[in-house]
């Protein structure tokens, strides 16, 4: 099933896509999914971020081709930050382009999108607490990034208003371990992966998280990006695709 968030006449509502037409959800998927019996056309929708100011969490140095790619010493443990929820947007919302940025990078990444509330899940257990999965651009800006982690610390670099677009449907029922994703800069494929190269995979993530935090029905976990990463400038149109999910697509905007 594709669930998406979105709005249509004024109001916002959950909803589940089937072909060109999108039935709304009674209530939250979240609780349970009862549908009412009135489809409505797409096209006479919009398509909001799947989750309203989720709690993110997400994970660098997580593919392992990316880690060659890099140079960069292999984790032992995921190695984990967060984004504020306001770095949340939509499909077809603005990316802004900082006045402060110098050199912005778009990251395809596969999301997960927590369904019920639990802590210490063990991993044999982990899947069984994702409603589903969707598409995710870790949006940041390298050269204060740098300098962050230089210091130990990760949090502006990534955390600007605007540099987390997810969406634009929940797929549900899916098997992570074997998705391709990739992204495309203009029309241009500049990534292409499979979750299979995945150094700690969905299960892994969602165990780990948990022994130390309770997580909650909307959080999300967006899982490390392919190799592949590259500049975006303002004017660009940047898309991230994941199989069987479909693709997130955004334009970059100049902050006035």
């Amino acid at each position: 099933m594709h669930i998406a968030r979105y709005e249509f006449d004024g109001e916002i509502h959950y909803g589940a896509i089937e072909g060109d037409t999108i039935t709304r959800i009674e209530g939250s998927p979240f609780d349970r999914i009862e549908l009412t019996s009135h489809p409505i056309p797409l096209l006479n929708v919009r398509l909001l971020c799947p989750v309203h100011r989720p709690r993110i969490f997400g994970v660098g140095l997580n593919y392992i081709e990316h880690i060659r790619e890099s140079g960069s010493k292999t984790p032992e443990i995921p190695l984990l930050f967060m984004k504020p929820s306001t770095t949340a947007i939509g499909p077809g919302d603005p990316i802004l382009y900082p006045k402060e940025a110098q050199n912005l990078h778009f990251e395809a990444e596969l999301a997960v999108v927590i369904g019920r509330a639990a802590r210490r899940i063990l991993k044999q257990q982990a899947l069984e607490h994702v409603l589903g999965y969707t598409c995710a651009n870790d949006i940041s800006e390298r050269v204060i990034q740098s300098a962050e982690m230089e210091m130990g610390s990760l949090l502006i670099g990534k955390g600007y208003d605007t540099f987390c677009p997810i969406g634009p449907v929940i797929a549900t029922g899916l098997d992570p371990t074997n998705l391709r994703l990739g992204a495309r800069v203009n029309g241009v494929d500049r990534q292409s992966s499979s979750t299979s190269d995945l150094l700690f995979s969905v299960a892994d993530l969602v165990s780990y998280l948990s022994t130390a935090i309770t997580l909650l029905p909307g959080d999300i976990i967006i899982t490390g990006t392919p190799s592949g990463v590259g500049p975006l400038v303002p004017g660009d149109e940047v898309e991230v695709f994941v199989e069987s999910v479909g693709t997130l697509q955004n334009t970059v905007v100049r902050e006035q």
